[in-house]
């Protein structure tokens, strides 16, 4: 059931129009009670972009998301694995 949900989020994501995210007020609580930016801050929009092959735009809104996005897609292909029961990669199984 997790996995169906996390790869129907993705599909779903990616479907999107990437500038989706771009407008509107920020939720982040460093943003509204500091003003300052934390490291997540941009994170969504910029692995929207990056999704969407918008190289620029995710360098610009995060840059973290080059890293963020491929762990994401190795962890979902090793989530498929634990449902086929099938292992792609045994370096997950440490972290459980």
């Amino acid at each position: 059931m997790l996995l169906t949900s996390l790869l129907g989020a993705f599909v779903f994501l990616f479907f999107l129009p990437v500038d989706y995210f771009d407008s509107g007020q920020s939720i982040c609580l460093s943003i509204l009670l500091f003003d300052l930016e934390c490291l997540g801050c941009g994170l969504t929009r910029a692995t929207m972009h990056l999704m969407h092959l918008d190289f620029t735009g995710a360098w610009e809104f995060n840059k973290l998301s080059y890293i963020i996005l491929p762990l994401g897609i190795l962890l979902w292909v090793h989530l498929f694995g634990v449902l086929i029961k099938k292992s792609f990669f045994s370096i997950f199984k440490r972290f459980y």
